[in-house]
């Protein structure tokens, strides 16, 4: 007899101690997100500022190379700092967006980072090393491997642009206009050696405008990642 009235007795227990439980789980689960949220949120937004930064040394260039602003040795430095600046958007992007690609968006980042990587390379010789050599001695690096090195980092360029806007593409979510934007700028600077000087002045403008679009975008959407994802694992667990 005492054994049946205890046996409810620990089922109400039980089940009151479970109700009590969850809400605190529930609260803490909130909390772990928020305070995950805040470096998401600085971390997308310090990718922004970089790619405006990218943008800007974009358009110097153009108006070096144009003719519109004098040659100077700040504007021969500042020119590899667009694409390191450019890595900075290129991360924040795929954290945002690009991983939910899978393998394709890892892959297309990899390639994209390296490619922007060996670019700096480019960039440095040629405002660096060619702006202060003469014409022949620029055409004997050129028939060397130092020439080689140029057209593969040229090619890898291209390539990993295309397969970044890709990914992008699949992941959804990143606006497309400024991504078909971005390639387009990217074509002429990769086949650099072989358009015109106003084709690729005008693929560094179309460039600048594609990346300062994205920049601009990702600090408005900043806020809000971080708490859509939140809530597709949660209807995920409770679908679960």
């Amino acid at each position: 007899m005492l054994a049946r009235n205890a046996e409810p007795r620990r089922r109400q227990f039980t089940s009151f101690q479970r109700s009590a439980e969850e809400p605190l789980h529930k609260e803490n689960f909130a909390t772990v997100q928020s305070s995950a949220a805040v470096p998401g949120v600085t971390l997308y937004r310090l990718a922004s500022v970089a790619g405006v930064g990218s943008a800007l040394i974009l358009l110097v260039n153009a108006a070096k190379r144009s003719s519109l602003i004098a040659t100077t040795d700040l504007t021969q430095l500042l020119a590899p700092v667009a694409e390191i600046l450019a890595l900075g958007l290129v991360v924040g992007l795929f954290l945002a967006f690009g991983r939910r690609a899978g393998p394709l968006g890892t892959i297309a980042f990899v390639i994209n980072f390296v490619a922007l990587a060996s670019l700096v390379g480019v960039e440095v010789v040629i405002n660096l090393v060619f702006s202060k050599l003469p014409l022949t001695t620029i055409i004997d690096l050129r028939a060397g491997p130092l020439g080689l090195a140029l057209v593969v980092s040229s090619v890898l360029f291209l390539l990993g642009t295309l397969a970044f806007v890709i990914s992008l593409v699949v992941a959804r979510g990143v606006p497309r206009i400024p991504l078909a934007l971005y390639f387009i700028g990217a074509v002429p600077i990769a086949l650099r050696a072989f358009v015109p000087e106003w084709a690729l002045d005008l693929g560094l403008v179309t460039l600048a405008a594609a990346i300062a679009w994205l920049a601009g975008w990702l600090w408005i959407r900043a806020s809000t990642i971080e708490e859509f994802r939140a809530e597709s694992v949660t209807t995920s667990t409770a679908q679960n």
